[in-house]
């Protein structure tokens, strides 16, 4: 879309010199000869950006700014001055206008400014709109469960989040202790300030310190810079140390003194720096009997255990199974341009009696695989993984389970379920790769090409002859 400017001015020569100008940039132009004029405007349609005289008959520049940045902040604001008159438009920059350009004008210099304020405001504009995605993304109330425990969750994040209190949050892998970390810090006062995630379990012990509150160049071999740490990139926001547990003696040591006095220093530093951050930590291991062992520090066990959150794995939650399923399901439906309409009440079943030892992360990446792989428009119990359908005690139907009745039996029907199951398994056996199911059912592509058709099990595009 073209950007919509507004160009504000009592001389028709310049409004028209500005109009010529903007149009071959590409703009689209409206022309107002005074503030009360453009304001009238404003108020019927939406522009990208004003540019607007300073000095003008009925209202003039300031008093436009004025209503501009309080009945539509968004637009960028370009004031324009004569020689002389340089001190009033300083004042408009601080009142919020983006910048100023000078009569007689240096087209260069004006078509310059011009895009570099939009791309500037369009940076400013996206950057409030992630801000709120994120904190719709990870409101509490997106939170997925209806059970008791989650619903005590939810109020303690409510009441936890309005405090600078640090918190622990504990629980098995895969139960969304960082979704709890970001729900505490986007339902807060912080919430426009950094979130700053450290993976205490990922990063080297030589390099932790140096990831944690910077360094100074030469301080060791490789730093050829200056670094700044991730204390200072927190500064009056949260710090999420995720998997805490694994931080070595040394560093636990530092971290205690950084948390207890608000104070980091370089490593190579002489000098102190005060931080203001929030600790938000996190960890599935039991960090009493650590302390107990002698492997964490009890001091800073207690500092950081302020609150603890116990996150429940999914097996202590099964009524919240389907609302799971059927999130994560229209999330990969979106994410992969699929129309899969639900999942059967059998499938339900199954997935309620499975035990889930990698929690709510390993249902997603169930539910993930489950979509890309479904060529039907319903998950069926025969859609999910082999190892789903054998823990719940479900079993393939065989020659042997069939009885023939006086009604009799559909004997393709039930070759086909039957055939169907295999063919999922196999797919996925193979991670979704048909040309290696093929294999591992000691049929040909194209005979594999056939029945993934067949029973609309998706794509055939890896199924070319060799």
């Amino acid at each position: 879309m073209k950007s919509r400017i507004l160009v504000v001015d009592d001389e028709e020569s310049i409004r028209e010199f500005l109009e010529i100008m903007l149009k071959k940039e590409g703009f689209e132009v409206s022309l107002a000869e005074d503030g009360a004029r453009a304001k009238e405007m404003i108020q019927k349609k939406s522009f990208d950006m004003v540019i607007s005289d300073l000095q003008m008959p009925n209202m003039n520049g300031i008093e436009l700014l004025k209503f501009v940045k309080d009945s539509a902040p968004d637009i960028v604001f370009m004031m324009i001055t004569a020689f002389g008159t340089t001190e009033t438009a300083v004042e408009a920059m601080k009142m919020g206008a983006y910048d100023y350009i000078t009569k007689p004008f240096k087209i260069d210099e004006v078509r310059l400014n011009i895009n570099n304020a939009l791309k500037s405001q369009n940076l400013e504009v996206e950057n409030r709109s992630l801000k709120k995605e994120l904190v719709k993304e990870y409101s509490f109330q997106n939170i997925i469960g209806n059970s008791p425990v989650m619903h005590q969750i939810y109020d303690l994040i409510k009441r936890v989040s309005q405090a600078p209190t640090n918190i622990l949050v504990t629980g098995e892998s895969g139960t969304g202790k960082e979704v709890i970390a970001k729900a505490i810090h986007y339902n807060g006062p912080l919430k426009d300030r950094p979130f700053v995630t450290i993976n205490c379990g990922a990063i080297p012990e030589n390099l932790m310190e140096s990831e944690m509150f910077g360094h100074k160049k030469g301080s060791f071999t490789g730093a050829v810079t200056d670094k700044v740490g991730l204390f200072e990139v927190a500064d009056s926001g949260s710090l999420f140390l995720d998997e805490v547990g694994e931080l070595p003696i040394t560093i636990q040591v530092k971290l205690l003194r950084a948390i207890q006095e608000r104070i980091i220093r370089r490593v190579g530093a002489t000098d102190d720096m005060k931080v203001d951050v929030r600790i938000i930590a996190a960890t599935n291991r039991n960090l009493e009997e650590m302390v107990q062992k002698g492997t964490f520090r009890q001091d800073l066990f207690y500092r950081l255990n302020v609150i603890n959150i116990k996150t429940p794995p999914l097996r202590d939650r099964k009524e919240d199974i389907p609302i799971l399923a059927q999130h994560f399901l229209k999330k990969y439906n979106d994410k992969m341009s699929k129309n899969i309409g639900g999942i059967s009440d059998e499938a339900i079943e199954i997935l309620k009696k499975y035990d889930y030892p990698g929690n709510v992360r390993e249902l997603e990446n169930m539910i993930e695989r489950t979509v890309a792989l479904e060529g039907g428009q319903t998950i069926l119990p025969e859609s999910l993984p082999p190892m789903v359908n054998t823990m719940s005690g479900r079993k393939m139907a065989s020659s042997h389970e069939i009885e023939v009745t006086n009604d009799g039996v559909d004997l393709d029907k039930v070759m086909g379920q039957i055939e169907k199951e295999l063919l999922i398994k196999a797919i996925h056996t193979a991670g979704g790769i048909k040309k290696k199911a093929a294999k591992l059912l000691s049929i040909t592509f194209r005979s594999m090409r056939y029945r993934v058709e067949k029973y609309n099990l998706g794509t055939t595009d890896d199924l070319e002859e060799e």
